[in-house]
């Protein structure tokens, strides 16, 4: 909290900046925390201990959302530290899991099977394991589709650790990569009783239209016949799923209005974004945002994969006054890199894209002031996503994005995904944020018209075919 003093010492500039956002209160839940009670953590190691270290001392709760859990060493550790907290604490502590159904459900041994132990102890009865199927998956499609791929047509996407009341919002998933030397963002908020009781709220809505993982490694589902997301009619289960997503959303908003905006020297804004049941909160509030930039602002915007749909592009290129940084991965640092198949060709079909924002960047005249960044470091992958919006006049960010979604077409149209937007008037969080761009884009190497000339940037006609026609599920 900001005492009076403080408040007095404000940059009144900065202040006036600050309140160009406040339109986000509108919108969106609004949350207020202690910018000193939230850590950027740069390094996966970190991310994986802290996990760790958190469920081990769970006191009430356990809420993880992930696109999967991977099935290592470092994941089983993971369980095994979940089940000592359960058997340690008894039916104190709740464990809820939610994670994709098809991504979770791939191979032999899989998510499935990681966490069938947690569901055979003495307090499984306090332990259950969601798995959302999306509706757009069915009939023909979801026969035909092999299972690597059917996830193009979906998924639970969102990325939230909830232990008692602290947060870790990531991009990260549960698995060895995200553990050790795949390069993403985690920020973590302690003490944020009630935006924790909003997510746990949020995976426990999803999770009533999700399927429940049994102790037999059986799936069962709770929801009415006529409301089954691949048999039954997908109008009717996008409309009652979608209800109560939106339900939850607006009665938080209505019960949060009337926070004092000066109460803490940083809010937290929840946003989320599901296409697949016609809810696009997050990817409005993101458009807004990179639409109303203003000259003398500074817009940093990273993404794993590099897809801008084609409103987020017009808006970076054509409505947006600030200077803009994109940071995306090389193609040596695309987790897709050497894989086998089809899937080796998703480095180059993610070139491609580049090069046609790029291209398109040229024609409206927008590269000097418009710059695009490949992330590239021997031996790691990169997955880090979001946005540093630093004000007019201002030298370090006052807001952020962090959370799942990548900027592009699926995340916007196909996943579920959730971010937080971070704005700040703390020093100390300002100068974390500063400082953990700084770190990404150190890293980076800018993108030039001859980078894409090079003999290995030159994607085969095959990959520009995917790109042309598959494009919007990437």
């Amino acid at each position: 909290m900001l005492d009076d003093t403080k408040l007095r010492d404000l940059d009144i500039p900065l202040q006036q900046e600050i309140n160009m956002l406040s339109w986000l209160y509108t919108v969106t839940p609004a949350f207020p925390v202690n910018g000193s009670k939230i850590t950027i953590i740069h390094k996966p190691q970190i991310f994986y201990n802290t996990l760790l270290e958190k469920c081990k001392n769970a006191k009430k709760r356990i809420t993880l959302a992930s696109l999967y859990l991977g099935t290592g060493a470092l994941e089983i550790e993971l369980v095994n530290t979940i089940q000592q907290a359960m058997s340690r604490n008894g039916s104190n502590v709740q464990v809820r899991i939610l994670l994709d159904y098809m991504r979770g459900s791939r191979g032999k041994q899989n998510s499935r099977k990681m966490l069938e132990p947690l569901l055979k102890g003495e307090y499984s009865d306090y332990c259950k394991v969601f798995l959302y199927h999306t509706p757009k998956l069915r009939g023909v499609m979801k026969a035909a589709i092999p299972d690597r791929f059917n996830e193009l047509i979906g998924l639970q996407h969102m990325k939230l650790y909830m232990i008692d009341d602290d947060l870790i919002i990531s991009g990260a998933n549960l698995s060895n990569d995200y553990f050790t030397n795949r390069q993403d963002r985690y920020f973590v908020i302690e003490d944020c009783g009630d935006l924790c009781d909003f997510y746990h709220k949020l995976v426990e809505k999803v999770a009533e239209f999700s399927f429940l993982l049994q102790p037999d490694g059986n799936m069962s589902l709770s929801l009415a016949p006529n409301c089954h997301p691949y048999k039954g009619s997908r109008k009717i289960f996008t409309k009652e799923a979608a209800s109560k997503i939106q339900t939850l959303f607006q009665n938080e908003i209505e019960k949060r209005a009337n926070h004092n905006k000066n109460d803490a020297d940083t809010w937290i804004f929840p946003l989320v974004q599901m296409g697949q049941l016609n809810i696009c909160h997050d990817s409005e509030v993101t458009l807004k945002l990179l639409q109303t930039a203003p000259a003398g602002a500074t817009l940093k915007l990273a993404t794993g994969y590099f897809n801008l749909t084609s409103d987020y592009s017009q808006a970076v290129l054509r409505d947006c006054q600030a200077t803009c940084h994109l940071l995306t991965a090389h193609p040596t640092a695309n987790g897709f890199f050497n894989a086998k198949g089809i899937a080796g060709g998703i480095p180059a079909a993610y070139t491609r894209i580049e090069k046609s924002f790029y291209d398109l960047c040229e024609r409206m005249d927008q590269q000097r002031r418009v710059t695009l960044w490949e992330f590239v470091k021997p031996g790691w992958t990169y997955h880090a996503k979001g946005l540093w919006y630093t004000l007019p006049g201002q030298q370090r960010p006052s807001l952020t994005l962090v959370g799942s979604p990548n900027f592009g077409y699926r995340s916007v149209n196909r996943d579920l995904e959730t971010q937080v937007a971070i704005v700040t008037r703390n020093e100390k969080l300002q100068d974390a944020l500063y400082k953990e761009q700084a770190r990404l884009f150190f890293c980076a190497k800018p993108v030039t018209k001859k980078t894409f000339s090079q003999q290995d940037r030159i994607p085969p006609a095959w990959v520009c075919a995917i790109v042309l026609f598959f494009r919007y599920y990437f």
